[in-house]
C-alpha cells in the first residue's frame, strides 16, 4: 500500500530551528568561557613559578571532553529510541547547572569534576539536535539549514571570549559561569513543549514511533566510506581548532602582549577576538553552507570540495597571523576563522547525507567520539607542554598543520560522496513510500 510522506507545519519546523539554534548559541557560550577566564583561573589556583600551570589549566578542557565524547554514544544510542526534546532538555539543564557550579568551585579538582558534568550534559545534547534538523529539511535545503543552526559556534564562541573575558576582568572569574545557569535553564524547560518529528511522522505513517537499531547497524556506518573520511578530517581539523581556541586569550594577553604595549587589557582583547571570530565565522558559515548546497546541484562531492579549500587555506592564513605583529595580525586572524568556519555546514551535511535516518543520531555521537578523542581532547595540553618547553609560536605552528592532514581526508573522500548520499536519498524514499 502506498503513503504519502507526512507533513509538519512549518511552525514546529522553524520553532524547532529556532530553539535548537538559541541552545547550541548558550552550549558555545559556555564552553568558551572557561578559555576566556583561563588566565584568571591560572592566577587564582597556581603560582606564577608553577611551570605546568598551562599544562594543568589545559586539562580543564580534556576533561570537559573526555565526558563530552565519551558519552556522547550512549546518548545517541537513546536518541535513536526515545524522545530527542526530552534527552536535550535533560542535557540543556545539567550543564547550566554545572556551568554555575563551576564558579561555586573553591579546589582546582573541585572545578575539574564541574566540567566534567558540563561535558555529560552536552553529550545529551549534541548527537540528538542536528538529527531533529536533519528530519526537518530535504537533502536539497539541509546544508544551508545545518548551517544556520552551526552558526551558534562563531558566534557563541565570540560572546563567550568577550563576555567572560569582561565580566572576569571586573568581577571576577567565577561570575561569566553563574550568569549563563538561568537562561540555560529556560531553554531546557522549553524543550518539554516541543514535538519529535520522528514521531509525528511515524505516527501519520502508523509505523513504531521510536525504531530500534542494532549493533550491527552502528558497526554498519564505517563501512560508509564518505562517513569515515568526513570523520577523519573532522579530527584533524578539531585537533588544530579546538587547541588553538582554548590557547588564544592567554596567547593574545601574555605571549603577544608587547604588541599591545606591554600592558593589554583582557576585557578589551577578547571582545576584538570576539568580534573577529563572530564576524567572519558567521559569514564563513552561512557562505559555506549556500556555496555547498549551490554547487552540488552540479558536483555531486562538492560538500567535500569546498570543505578541503578552505580548511587548506587557513594554514597559511594561521602562518601569517603568528609571524605578523599585531594589530596587523588581525587581518589575519579574520581570514584563518573564515577558513576554518567555511566547512561547518558542508561536513555536517555530509555527515547527515550518506547516514541511515535510523542511526543518524548513533552516527552523529559516534563522530563527536572520535574527532574529539582525536582531536581537542588532546591539542590544549599538547599546545600547553610545548609552549612550556619552547614559545607558544612554535606550539601553534606544529597543532594548526592539521589543517593540511583536514584538506587531504576531505579530498580522498571526493570519490565516495555522490553515491553514497544517493544510496541514502533512495533509501528515505522507498521508506517513505511503502511503510
Amino acid at each position: 500500500m502506498q503513503h504519502s510522506t507526512p507533513t509538519i507545519s512549518k511552525r514546529l519546523t522553524y520553532s524547532a530551528l529556532g530553539l535548537l539554534l538559541a541552545i547550541n548559541l548558550f552550549n558555545y557560550i559556555d564552553r568558551y568561557i572557561l578559555a576566556a577566564v583561563e588566565p584568571l583561573i591560572s592566577d587564582h589556583f597556581f603560582a606564577a613559578t608553577d611551570k605546568d600551570a598551562m599544562a594543568k589549566t589545559g586539562s580543564l578542557a580534556t576533561a570537559f571532553l573526555v565526558s563530552y565524547m565519551m558519552l556522547a554514544p550512549l546518548f545517541g544510542w537513546l536518541a535513536d529510541r526515545f524522545s530527542r526534546w526530552l534527552i536535550i532538555a535533560f542535557g540543556v539543564a545539567l550543564w547550566s547547572l554545572a556551568s554555575g557550579a563551576s564558579g561555586l568551585a573553591s579546589t582546582f579538582a573541585a572545578l575539574m569534576i564541574t566540567r566534567i558534568f558540563v561535558g555529560i550534559g552536552e553529550a545529551a545534547y549534541g548527537p540528538a539536535a542536528p538529527t531533529i534538523i536533519s528530519d526537518l529539511f530535504s537533502v536539497e535545503k539541509r546544508g544551508r539549514m545545518l548551517s544556520l543552526f552551526y552558526v551558534a559556534i562563531p558566534v557563541g564562541s565570540a560572546i563567550g571570549y568577550a563576555f567572560g573575558g569582561a565580566v572576569g576582568q571586573h568581577w571576577g572569574w567565577q561570575w561569566p559561569f553563574y550568569l549563563v545557569t538561568i537562561p540555560g535553564l529556560v531553554l531546557a524547560a522549553l524543550c518539554l513543549f516541543m514535538r519529535d518529528p520522528r514521531g509525528v511522522r511515524a505516527r501519520a505513517a502508523e509505523q513504531p514511533t521510536h525504531p530500534k537499531i542494532t549493533l550491527a547497524d552502528a558497526l554498519a556506518l564505517f563501512r560508509i566510506r564518505s562517513y569515515t573520511t568526513n570523520t577523519a578530517a573532522m579530527a584533524a581539523m578539531t585537533f588544530a581548532m579546538g587547541g588553538i581556541s582554548f590557547w588564544v586569550p592567554r596567547y593574545l594577553f601574555k605571549y603577544r602582549a608587547g604588541d599591545f604595549g606591554g600592558h593589554p587589557d583582557l576585557g578589551q582583547i577578547n571582545f576584538t577576538f570576539g568580534a573577529i571570530t563572530a564576524t567572519a565565522g558567521l559569514i564563513a558559515t552561512i557562505a559555506g553552507g549556500w556555496t555547498g548546497d549551490q554547487v552540488r546541484k552540479r558536483f555531486p562531492s562538492a560538500y567535500f570540495l569546498v570543505s578541503a579549500v578552505t580548511i587548506f587555506f587557513a594554514f597559511p592564513a594561521t602562518v601569517l597571523m603568528l609571524r605578523t605583529p599585531f594589530p596587523g595580525a588581525w587581518v589575519f586572524v579574520f581570514f584563518a576563522v573564515f577558513f576554518l568556519f567555511f566547512n561547518t555546514g558542508p561536513a555536517n551535511a555530509a555527515l547527515a547525507n550518506v547516514t541511515p535516518p535510523v542511526s543518524r543520531a548513533t552516527a552523529f555521537a559516534l563522530n563527536i567520539l572520535i574527532i574529539h578523542i582525536l582531536g581537542d581532547a588532546l591539542s590544549p595540553p599538547l599546545i600547553g607542554w610545548i609552549a612550556d618547553q619552547t614559545n607558544m609560536n612554535f606550539a601553534f605552528l606544529v597543532v594548526s598543520a592539521m589543517m593540511v592532514v583536514a584538506a587531504v581526508c576531505w579530498l580522498m573522500g571526493m570519490r565516495y560522496l555522490g553515491q553514497d548520499t544517493a544510496a541514502i536519498v533512495a533509501l528515505e524514499e522507498s521508506s517513505a513510500a511503502n511503510p
